[in-house]
């Protein structure tokens, strides 16, 4: 049975049930694209929401040198910092892993960070990429594994909840998908609505939040929001849908 649905007409007694909140992402904008809004509710609701983020991003450009990669790094960083904040996250982990590289990247040293915070925070809710990656991207798979291994290793409970897409919901602007390439490295799962765990219908001050979090990213995103103009940009962003693993 899918669990709670989350609408900005719904008070907090939903997002009470997901609780205190890990979020692991590669990049930065990976947490406010894919779970933003869940994040200012989760604060809102007086939880803790705690971020990580495993690379700096700075790979974004793979013609850029080195000296361009590390302004691009320092940038994206000054600029999650600030998205972040639109959010309401205070707590928040730069891993410093390589942009690109993360499939490389020996895993116990990702997944002995991760254990470690799940000690500390003790979450009720753990949130990241399915094993799909969502657009496929290596970085966002390889996260995808160390959390699960972390999660096999650990001794607490927790619920595990993956970005996902319903046939209705998939490419609800296949034009702009197809535009920037979003899924050039391959498609999210598509999931049953029985499945859905968390379905944010966002409009109002949560999709303001979230796109303001977008917006401050602007390395990422200004190109985008140029072209497609801010109604449509927002339209876009205004969904997100979680459910948990796909059972083996």
């Amino acid at each position: 049975m899918a669990g709670p649905v989350i609408t900005p007409a719904v008070g907090t007694d939903s997002v009470d049930r997901l609780g205190n909140v890990l979020a692991v992402w590669a990049h930065p904008d990976d947490e406010a694209y894919l779970a933003g809004a869940l994040l200012a509710a989760v604060v809102d609701a007086g939880h803790r929401a705690v971020c990580v983020t495993a690379t700096r991003g700075e790979a974004a450009d793979p013609d850029a040198d080195a000296e361009s990669r590390a302004v691009l790094a320092a940038r994206r960083s000054e600029e999650l910092e600030t998205a972040l904040g639109l959010l309401g996250v205070t707590e928040h982990h730069w891993w410093d892993l390589p942009d690109g590289g993360c499939a490389e990247v020996d895993a116990g040293l990702p997944v002995g960070r991760l254990l470690r915070l799940l000690d500390e925070v003790r979450p009720d809710t753990v949130v990241t990429f399915g094993p799909d990656g969502f657009t496929g991207h290596p970085d966002h798979r390889a996260v995808s594994r160390w959390v699960d291994l972390a999660l096999t290793r650990w001794d607490g409970t927790t619920t595990l909840l993956h970005p996902v897409v319903t046939e209705e919901t998939f490419g609800q602007d296949r034009a702009l998908d197809e535009e920037y390439d979003v899924f050039a490295m391959g498609r999210p799962r598509m999931v049953d609505p029985t499945e859905v765990r968390v379905h944010l219908a966002l409009e109002g001050q949560l999709l303001d939040r979230k796109v303001a979090a977008l917006v401050a990213q602007e390395s990422q995103t200004a190109g985008l929001i140029s072209w497609a103009g801010m109604a449509r940009f927002r339209s876009w962003v205004s969904i997100e849908m979680l459910a948990e693993p796909e059972i083996e």
